[in-house]
């Protein structure tokens, strides 16, 4: 499952899409540098998208920890979806994490080595996507998100049986609105709708 994603869009191509959609982006914590990065790992901090607290309508972009703490300490970094509905309560929602790709890890072709194959997805004809996901306050970290998954489509399925859940601006819009039926927007990747490079 997606424990690793690359992040290197620039702030200006995402105000640039959600002002052509007529969509206000707001950054109440200021505008951050965000610096290209090819690997995002988990309890990294990151971009997220959220509705915003107030009366605007404006869509907010923060950065926040990826994962939070179980009792047993381990890192809640990927979350079923399917039979689940998400909205938005006192200290947690619905978020989209911004990405340009994602990676997936299998088996070695050589059984001698310990290294795995990395595998990057990106979506097509596409310069950036959102991730569904959601965000949550923990007292052990604050502010965090995790991202939501769901049965692998046709591109990732010869990699792992679950993916998660990549958005075009558009949807990205669409999950935010807490108004919209989860099963409108969480669901598998069309076929072909996925390049997919090898990295190693």
């Amino acid at each position: 499952m997606c424990s690793d994603y690359r992040m290197r869009v620039e702030l200006v191509r995402i105000d640039e899409i959600f002002e052509t959609m007529g969509v206000l982006l707001a950054f109440p914590e200021g505008r951050p540098n965000l610096e290209p990065r090819d690997d995002v790992r988990i309890t990294d901090r990151a971009p997220i998208l959220r509705g915003s607290s107030g009366k605007s309508g404006a869509i907010e972009l923060v950065q926040r920890r990826w994962s939070w703490p179980t009792r047993n300490n381990k890192p809640v970094y990927n979350f079923r979806s399917e039979g689940r509905s998400f909205g938005n309560g006192a200290g947690s929602g619905r978020c989209v994490i911004i990405a340009d790709g994602f990676y997936e890890f299998t088996a070695h072709s050589d059984p001698k080595s310990k290294r795995k194959h990395k595998w990057l997805f990106t979506l097509k004809d596409a310069p950036w996507f959102g991730i569904a996901g959601l965000w949550r306050t923990s007292p052990e970290v604050g502010e965090a998100f995790t991202m939501l998954t769901t049965e692998a489509g046709a591109d990732i399925a010869p990699f792992h049986d679950r993916q998660i859940i990549p958005l075009a601006p558009a949807d990205c819009v669409r999950w935010l609105d807490p108004a919209s039926p989860t099963a409108a927007v969480l669901g598998p990747s069309p076929a072909g709708s996925l390049d997919i490079e090898q990295i190693f």
